[in-house]
């Protein structure tokens, strides 16, 4: 079976799953499955850039900031385009992003690198106030997008349709990014990253595999972001700051870099700790201050604790897992 229709299908049988868990919970848990899914895109696209090519990046929640902007605009001055053509101008409007981010950094290598993305990641936002009237300034934009068509009453909600929508492009978008990452492609982004010598020697073209790998995590990011709006409604400069960029960056290194299945537990990771930090933090009355900050402390101590025990991420330690019960089942059964 040719590796795309592999990986359609697989994600057919994941956006499957999702559905029948949205289908038994309310309301809450789709908005929660929703920003899992938007998470796991964001950081399945940084998995391939630091992941597969090595280039450690700092400004990644820019991105999603350029394409939760795109969103709100569109939506607010092209209302009659419809939702599938305002992602495809979010991922467009991503790509020249990231043609533009990768090709000023390509020679840039380790701090360097991660410096000048950082000053994306800071300078970015201040946009929003420099140009107030378009961007809305702090309060950022509020936008309305179409719930559940009408043929559905009833049988979904506003937020189940939602979810839905936002695990459908999800898994596209995992499948493109898996095939990439096998492909040719992807054999190139390793070799540049065990060894930018040897791959040029070998004919591998570094400096454009390392801007592809830009485009591509922009594009993923920039297409996150817009999900992100579609689902929330609003767009804020507070919501992507530098702390979005590092936390995604964490949670890469938690879940386990190089595999798309580390995203997955990233953005669980990143989605209901932080849940579970705020619940807490309410239910024992311990005030504002301490609820706004305990989901930091909350996924810091889980980082640690995690790289402790598990330095692979937990991917790698269910991975070895695995792989110590198949030889205890071989060994069993001989």
């Amino acid at each position: 079976m040719p590796l795309p229709v592999r990986h359609l299908l697989l994600a057919a049988l994941g956006l499957a799953a999702v559905a029948g868990l949205l289908f038994v919970t309310g309301d809450l848990t789709a908005l929660r499955v929703a920003a899992v899914g938007y998470t796991m895109l964001a950081v399945a696209g940084l998995q391939l850039l630091v992941g597969g090519s090595g280039q450690v990046s700092l400004g990644h929640g820019a991105f999603m900031m350029i394409g939760a902007y795109t969103m709100a605009l569109l939506v607010l001055h092209q209302p009659s385009l419809p939702l599938a053509a305002n992602l495809g101008v979010i991922v467009a409007v991503s790509v020249v992003a990231g043609v533009a981010v990768g090709a000023a950094t390509a020679r840039l290598h380790g701090p360097y690198l991660a410096g000048a993305t950082l000053i994306l990641a800071v300078g970015l936002p201040g946009l929003a106030h420099r140009y107030h009237q378009l961007l809305g300034g702090s309060n950022g934009l509020n936008i309305r997008t179409a719930g559940a068509p009408p043929f559905l009453d009833g049988l979904v909600t506003t937020s189940e349709w939602r979810a839905l929508v936002v695990w459908t492009t999800v898994v596209l978008g995992l499948a493109a990014l898996a095939t990439i990452s096998a492909g040719r492609l992807g054999r190139r982004m390793r070799a540049v990253r065990d060894d930018e010598t040897a791959a040029a020697m070998a004919g591998v073209p570094v400096g454009a595999t390392k801007v592809a790998a830009f485009v591509i995590a922009s594009a993923a990011g920039g297409l996150a972001g817009g999900l992100q709006a579609y689902v929330l409604g609003t767009v804020t400069p507070g919501s992507f700051t530098l702390v979005l960029s590092l936390t995604l960056l964490a949670a890469l290194v938690l879940g386990g870099i190089g595999s798309l299945w580390g995203a997955l537990w990233a953005s669980i990771a990143i989605v209901y700790l932080d849940v579970w930090a705020t619940d807490l933090a309410r239910a024992a009355d311990l005030g504002r201050d301490v609820e706004n900050n305990l989901p930091v402390v909350f996924f810091g101590v889980v980082l640690i604790l995690v790289l402790r025990f598990w330095p692979l991420g937990v991917h790698g330690a269910l991975r070895d897992l695995g792989a110590r019960l198949r030889v205890a089942g071989s060994g069993t059964s001989s």
